[in-house]
This record gives C-alpha cells, sequence and structure tokens, in this order.
C-alpha cells in the first residue's frame, strides 16, 4: 500500500497481569504507537506463571491466540482473564478509549493456581461469545452479550476432547465469515510435562516402553475441530478431522475467499491452504516449512494475513522473529524465513528447541496491511514493523510492555 494511503487507529493489547488491564495505544499514519491509557479489566490474569506448563515464569501463558476482539461493529471490546476465568466488556468510544461495561465468569472452575480462559470469538447476530479454554472437558463455554455489552454465561459447554484424549489442549477458536461454523485448533493431545530447566517435552511414553509424541495430529489426524454454529448460538457436534500437520495451531480466513483459510503449525514448521466446506468438512494442501536449520520445531503459531489476501506473517515463538509466505491462488510459497530479525529476550527462557527466545506470541496487522505488531514478552518489548513490497518487515516503532504476561491483540 502507498504510504499516503495509510491511515492511523487504535492498538489494544491485555497485560495479562495478575490484576489485569488492557493497554490502549494510539497508531499514528506512520505506523508509530503512543499509550493513551490503561484500564483495567475487572478481573484477573496468569502474571508470569504458565499454567500450561507449570512454569514459574514464561512467556504465551496459556498456548492462545484470540484473547482481545473488537465487534465488527466496533462498539465493543471483548478480553479474556485467564487467571480466573472470565471475560470482560467493554465499550469503545469515537476516540478509542475504553469503558468498562461487564465482567463475568465463563462457568468454568479454576483449579490450582489460575484459570486457562483465551481465545474468543462472537456472532453478532446472536450475541453470542465463545470462549475457548486451554484444558477441557468443557473447552467451549458461551456468554450472551446483550445490547448494552453486559455479559451472561450460559449453560452450555462443548469439548475437543476424544476418548482416547482426555487432556487435550486447544489453542484458537475463530468463526467462519459466513458465521455457520466455529474452527478450534489444538496443540497438545496432552499437556507437555517439563524438563529440568522449566522447558516442556514433547514426547510421552507408552505402555510398551516406547514414545509418543504429545503434539495434536501427530500422527492421529483430529487436531482441528468444527462446530455447526445454529441460529440461537448454541454449537451442534464437533467434527474431528486432519489438521494437515503437527500441532495445527492457528487458523486464519481469507477475507475475499471465504470459504479458505490458512492453518498456521506449531510443530509442523509451517502453513498451508485449507478449505472450509459447506458442510463444514475442510481440505487441507501440503504444508510450507520456514528454515528449521535453528532446531526444531519452530513453534511457528501465529499468523496475520494481508487484506488483500496476498502476504501470510507467521511468528515463529522458538525463533524470535517473523516469518511471510505469498498467496498464489491455491499455492503458497516461502517468502522470507526470516521476514523481520530475530529480537532477543533476557536469556532466561528455552523453547522446545532449546534455543533461548524472547517467546513472540500474538500479532496484529493493520487493516490497511502496512504495519505489523509483534509481541516480544520475554523482551518486554512491543515491535510495530512497515510491511515491504516484498513481504519483509522494517521496524518502526516499539514500546515497553510488562515482562513475559502480555498476551492477545487487537485494533481498529
Amino acid at each position: 500500500m502507498e504510504q499516503g494511503m495509510r491511515s492511523g487507529g487504535h492498538l489494544y493489547m491485555q497485560t495479562n497481569e495478575v490484576k489485569n488491564f488492557i493497554i490502549h495505544y494510539e497508531r499514528t499514519a506512520d505506523g508509530t504507537i503512543h499509550e493513551v491509557e490503561r484500564v483495567a479489566t475487572g478481573g484477573a490474569g496468569s502474571g508470569v506463571y504458565k499454567p500450561i506448563s507449570g512454569q514459574e515464569s514464561a512467556p504465551n501463558a496459556f498456548e492462545a491466540a484470540g484473547s482481545v476482539i473488537v465487534s465488527t461493529d466496533r462498539r465493543f471490546l471483548f478480553t479474556t482473564n485467564g487467571g480466573d476465568n472470565s471475560v470482560s466488556s467493554f465499550g469503545v468510544g469515537a476516540d478509542g478509549k475504553l469503558t468498562l461495561l461487564d465482567v463475568k465468569r465463563t462457568g468454568n472452575v479454576v483449579a490450582g493456581r489460575s484459570g486457562t480462559a483465551k481465545s474468543l470469538a462472537y456472532v453478532p447476530a446472536s450475541g453470542t461469545l465463545y470462549v475457548l479454554h486451554s484444558f477441557g472437558p468443557q473447552h467451549v463455554r458461551l456468554m450472551s452479550v446483550d445490547a448494552d455489552g453486559k455479559l451472561e454465561a450460559r449453560p452450555e459447554g462443548y469439548t475437543v476432547n476424544t476418548p482416547d484424549k482426555p487432556l487435550r489442549v486447544s489453542t484458537m477458536i475463530v468463526l467462519s465469515p459466513d458465521q455457520q461454523y466455529v474452527v478450534v485448533g489444538t496443540t497438545f493431545d496432552q499437556p507437555a510435562k517439563a524438563n529440568p530447566d522449566g522447558s516442556p517435552i514433547l514426547w510421552a511414553d507408552r505402555p510398551d516402553g516406547s514414545k509418543k509424541s504429545v503434539a495434536s495430529n501427530a500422527p492421529d489426524p483430529d487436531g482441528i475441530v468444527v462446530f455447526p454454529v445454529r441460529p440461537d448460538g448454541s454449537l451442534g457436534d464437533g467434527m474431528f478431522q486432519d489438521g494437515g500437520g503437527g500441532s495445527p495451531f492457528y487458523p486464519a480466513f481469507l477475507h475475499h475467499r471465504t470459504r479458505h483459510f490458512v492453518i498456521g503449525y506449531a510443530v509442523g514448521d509451517g502453513v498451508a491452504l485449507a478449505t472450509l466446506g459447506e458442510d463444514g468438512k475442510i481440505a487441507t494442501g501440503p504444508v510450507v516449512k520456514t528454515d528449521t536449520s535453528a532446531g526444531l520445531p519452530s513453534e511457528l503459531c501465529w499468523l496475520a494475513v494481508s487484506p488483500d489476501d496476498q502476504w501470510v506473517f507467521a511468528t515463529n515463538f522458538g525463533y524470535s522473529n517473523i516469518s511471510s509466505f505469498r498467496i498464489d491462488g491455491d499455492v503458497i510459497s516461502l517468502a522470507h524465513s526470516a521476514a523481520s530479525p530475530k529480537v532477543p529476550g533476557d536469556g532466561t527462557f528455552r523453547a522446545l528447541n532449546g534455543t533461548v527466545s524472547s517467546g513472540p506470541n500474538d500479532n496484529w496487522l493493520s487493516p490497511d496491511g502496512g504495519f505489523l505488531y509483534q509481541i516480544y514478552a520475554n523482551a518486554s518489548k512491543l515491535v510495530g514493523y512497515a510491511v515491504q513490497a516484498d513481504g519483509s518487515l522494517s521496524e518502526v516503532t516499539s514500546a515497553q510492555i510488562p515482562y513475559n504476561s502480555p498476551q492477545g491483540l487487537a485494533g481498529i
């Protein structure tokens, strides 16, 4: 996009601190960000503690994406409060400023030191908010949203467990553009145990003494779950389907071909183009990998699709950088394994591949496609990049953020 066509706006991130806040940034036309306010959510985050692995201090607490969302009419902002399994709703003013409207528990009990409410999707037609939790059995809980943004927990609950996988870890819930289905990604078929240095172990012992990957969809082809959406917002039976690669973490729908979506694989180390049929069945193309010479897995998890559906930007949690991929019709190709330079952390956190990482998690691409914003939680930085014509990224702004805890980016 030409520089003269770019516009500013607003960016929002949850701190996920024990006393949780939304940080509101103003975005200028040149991509720079300036903090405007910090608004308490009224709920609790997990702080630096990571309930997925039990690590005392680590980034990406819930293995999550989409914990902060803005309604399509820009009236409401919703955020999870993972520490106490609650959701906050805010009114969004004409100036982008937030007014807390309500805070309600999802209905899932907090067991132990933290809850795991993590990812959100919203159907305005029925006023239904879907809240995904890392742990089940009721991974998906529903809330009703009234015209004033008030929340009410509903009794329905839905699982992504299977009879032989009762401890599955989900990652993200996303609504199809026609609002007929919600698609849920997963990462582990059971929580990863920790090494002595706190990093998770990707293998579990079988009864016969052999090892089995705990990554979902590897090898069992059931790592993506598709639920039909009923008119009242309730969900039909989940369809457990082949996600196409190990740990199909992040499904992201295209903007103009609304039956197509991209899947980011945390253990598959790349992306694939997939289609969602009218019957809810999915088909995936081949996984296109990033350069994995730095070690396996890259933990490629978070995706941002450009508004013209030409570029996909993928965050590598293990590599502390971002890869870019190009879409040409039904073909995805790798443009840059390292579209951005590595951002170092403080040296205390190791990823699954053993490399020292700054733990980048959620990202967000501006609606004009000009700027990508990326959380580097272990480096205590939020970095903004200008998107270049060849799919590379050039840093234009940064801001200090709380250490290790932040999750979720959304903007207008």
